[in-house]
């Protein structure tokens, strides 16, 4: 069975969004790009959704899932708090390619924390995503729409040919920016610490 691959008519984008919303209320799994490849997006708040986005790729349960938001006032729903370093942090580089890690607020999956306590949030700076995000009503998971260990994916049909069946939709919005992922922050405690340098050099964000 072939995936099915939506395509984003710039004109009408709502028609390929709303499908995206159907399949992801109903506890699917889409296919979709960002502002550096294209992700697997699932309701973060289905467990059974999430149990799945981990069987499709092949990840192991000790490592988390980051959720990506249409826009900073999100974050409370996820995070326990927010120090006056991330607000700084989420001030400068959202939406765009940086990845902030929050301790999780009580109620979040222990699933997307891998049992870690900390939660990676990102607003993302494609235009497409935030408008999905948007229609969406919700925030998506946004882990990378590739089998664990193979490589990222920055075209619809790539995904579809890496991912076949196992996802129910791949939203085509044309081929991502790819290059270096989203620098991650641990912005749990006060001082900030890059746990992995990417799209956003260490500099910018210690200096």
């Amino acid at each position: 069975m072939r995936t099915k691959i939506i395509k984003i008519d710039p004109a009408q984008p709502d028609q390929a969004y709303s499908q995206c919303r159907d399949v992801v209320a109903k506890g699917g799994i889409i296919a979709y790009p960002t502002d550096t490849f294209y992700g697997l997006g699932a309701d973060p708040g289905n467990p059974a959704a999430v149990r799945r986005l981990f069987e499709i790729k092949g990840r192991r349960t000790d490592q988390p899932i980051l959720l990506l938001l249409s826009d900073a006032g999100e974050v409370n729903n996820w995070a326990a708090g927010v120090t006056p370093q991330a607000s700084v942090l989420m001030n400068r580089f959202w939406p765009g390619p940086l990845t902030l890690v929050f301790k999780a607020k009580a109620g979040v999956l222990p699933e997307l924390t891998a049992g870690t306590g900390t939660i990676g949030l990102r607003v993302p700076g494609n235009g497409f995503t935030l408008d999905l995000l948007r229609s969406l009503g919700r925030v998506l998971t946004g882990t990378s729409a590739n089998l664990s260990g193979r490589p990222s994916l920055r075209t619809a049909r790539e995904a579809a040919e890496a991912l076949g069946p196992l996802v129910d939709l791949v939203l085509d919005g044309g081929e991502t920016t790819g290059g270096k992922p989203s620098t991650v922050v641990d912005v749990s405690a006060d001082a900030p610490r890059v746990l992995r340098e990417g799209a956003v050099p260490s500099r910018d964000i210690t200096g």
